[in-house]
């Protein structure tokens, strides 16, 4: 079993991934604020991690996943106000939206997804263990974490407390500067205001702050120690930097074994924000490409690194293509063909005897597997996958015709290889005819071309072929193609698509 090595944001180095208990993996990665749907910067982290889990998993470790929900948060009040609606429906129903959309993408779901809406007695009780202990005091119906408290505070984004005191104080409003005793000190529970929802607590109604509800949500699910904490870049600090000082503060334990934090999006080289107009939902996406090409694309870039994707847009600004997504439908199409191909030999070209099986098909789980034991890496397996699609398909070619066989162990193998590829990756895991006919259908749609006229012209063609006038068969073929319609005859029949460069 190769030896997985994970770079640790706190060490700053790859180190190797030492669990607690080898056979079974804790994992906690921070989830969705539950104000507006999902953008890509939400994908991002649910298909690392998903990755992860159905790797470690894949080899035989026992995982516990847990992925958290904020549904209490300023943005939620804020959005809902805007809305007119209450905060928890809105929450609520931008949870559902999220859930769809990471579905969509084929992403498993955590084994618990914990909101912070049902987790309050909890939070109130590491709440008050801190303020026991020393480490936070109340001020004025809030709760703040004393953060000189934490000797070692500073040490996951490798920042010195004393240098980060410079100017602090002038980001804050003159009461907030009155209720803390230090300028980094942060709000562990936030008095009620006029108009917000609160909750009850012994220090007056409010809510909680922001990064206590990771600390006690993970210490339920997880214990007060687990192995790994996952999310994106932008969350090393502050979130996980006062996730770590309130809970090892709590406990007097290390918090967490390995910190793994995924690369930045942007759009266009420039960061995605709305002032810029890059800024999309995952459903327009949904709406140029099939979901399953945005997590291809994503898995093709190494974690850490960032994440650039590309937009077309006319001359308004309007958005007219993703080409990342476009290349990666297209390879998903070579995936989906693959499979039917694979799926159409039939027992009597399975043959026993003793051809060996091509090494990109052979090697395939292995090195996949050693690819991602190093540091997660989807691109190099990804490099593996085209290499061994194309002996798939050339085996294939081979068996075609009425002389064409293929060897059972190469037969055996390739399943082998299609199954690792879907509980690995999560790649081709839909419907191949399914997936095909979407990608078709859409496509037509975008260029005009009814289905309907491309099914006539296809019934034209097999009525000239089987009155042998194979010059007007030709004559539709051509007529087809100049809509960019390819026609794929099989021995199970004819179908058609749209090529990828037609449907630009």
């Amino acid at each position: 079993m190769n030896q997985i090595t994970l770079f640790d944001t706190l060490e700053n180095k790859k180190k190797k991934f030492e669990p607690a208990d080898p056979d079974h993996v804790k994992i906690y990665v921070c989830g969705p604020t539950t104000y507006d749907d999902a953008h890509i910067g939400h994908a991002r982290p649910c298909i690392v991690y998903d990755v992860l889990v159905r790797y470690l998993r894949s080899i035989g470790r026992q995982v516990t996943y847990v992925r958290n929900v904020t549904d209490i948060d300023d943005k939620i009040i804020q959005r809902a106000n805007e809305n007119q609606e209450e905060p928890e429906a809105l929450a609520a129903r931008m949870f559902e939206s999220y859930s769809t959309d990471m579905t969509r993408l084929w992403n498993l779901s955590p084994d618990h997804q914990p909101k912070v809406s049902e987790h309050f007695d909890e939070i109130r009780a590491l709440i008050q263990k801190l303020i026991d202990r020393g480490n936070a005091y109340a001020a004025d119906g809030d709760v703040y974490f004393h953060v000189p408290s934490h000797a070692d505070y500073g040490k996951l984004s490798h920042r010195k407390l004393d240098d980060m005191e410079v100017g602090a104080s002038e980001r804050l409003d003159a009461a907030t500067t009155r209720r803390k005793k230090h300028p980094y000190d942060f709000a562990l529970w936030k008095g009620a205001k006029e108009g917000e929802p609160s909750w009850e607590s012994p220090w007056g109604p409010g809510r909680p702050g922001w990064h206590i509800e990771c600390s006690a949500m993970s210490m339920k699910y997880l214990g007060e120690t687990f192995d790994l904490h996952g999310g994106g870049l932008d969350l090393v600090f502050p979130h996980h930097e006062n996730e770590i000082a309130q809970s090892e503060c709590a406990t007097g334990q290390c918090y967490c074994r390995h910190w793994m934090h995924n690369g930045f999006v942007q759009i266009n080289k420039e960061k995605m924000s709305k002032s810029l107009g890059n800024f999309f939902r995952l459903r327009e996406a949904f709406d140029k490409n099939e979901p399953e090409a945005v997590r291809y694309s994503l898995l093709t870039v190494h974690y850490r690194s960032p994440f650039n994707l590309e937009m077309d847009l006319d001359e308004e600004g309007a958005l007219l293509a993703f080409p990342q997504f476009r290349d990666a439908e297209a390879r998903l199409e070579y995936l989906y063909n693959t499979k039917l191909r694979y799926g159409a030999i039939g027992a009597k070209k399975i043959k026993d005897r003793d051809d060996e099986v091509p090494q990109e098909i052979e090697a395939f789980t292995e090195r996949v597997h050693t690819a991602l034991a190093d540091d997660l890496n989807t691109a190099q397996a990804i490099g593996h996958l085209s290499l061994c699609l194309k002996a798939v398909n050339e085996l294939c070619d081979a068996t075609q015709g009425k002389k064409g066989s293929m060897s059972r162990r190469s037969y055996e193998e390739i399943g082998k290889v299609l199954q690792s590829v879907e509980q690995v990756l999560g790649l081709g895991c839909d419907d191949p005819a399914a997936f095909l006919d979407r990608v078709r259908d859409r496509r037509a749609k975008e260029r005009g071309v009814e289905i309907e006229w491309v099914e006539s012209c296809l019934a034209r063609r097999a009525e000239a072929r089987a009155a042998k006038d194979f010059a007007a068969a030709d004559a539709v073929r051509d007529e087809l193609a100049a809509r960019g319609v390819e026609m794929l005859d099989t021995p199970q029949g004819t179908s058609w698509r749209l090529s990828v460069q037609a449907a630009v």
